[in-house]
């Protein structure tokens, strides 16, 4: 039966630099803007499905849900950003 081959491994791996606290925290303001985000989504949503178009500025009919889920996405990707 032919022998199997022997892996090679260097024997000392250097540690890894650690990286400054300031570089792994996110901004003050990524979560902020991440509730706020969420917040104005959901309330544009249910909004608009309490009210309809009664409410100024909501007068563009289903497109009212296409915003509310697209604030929605946008607090998704703030989300992402935070540490």
């Amino acid at each position: 039966m032919p022998k199997s081959r022997i892996r090679r491994k260097a024997n000392y791996t250097p540690p890894t630099t650690a990286v400054p606290l300031s570089a792994r925290m996110s901004g003050r303001w990524v979560a902020p803007l991440m509730v706020t985000l969420f917040v104005v989504g959901l309330i544009w949503i249910v909004a608009f499905y309490i009210a309809g178009t009664v409410i100024p500025g909501t007068s563009w009919g289903n497109w009212n849900i296409i915003i509310g889920f697209g604030l929605l996405g946008a607090g998704f990707i703030a989300a992402t950003r935070w540490k």
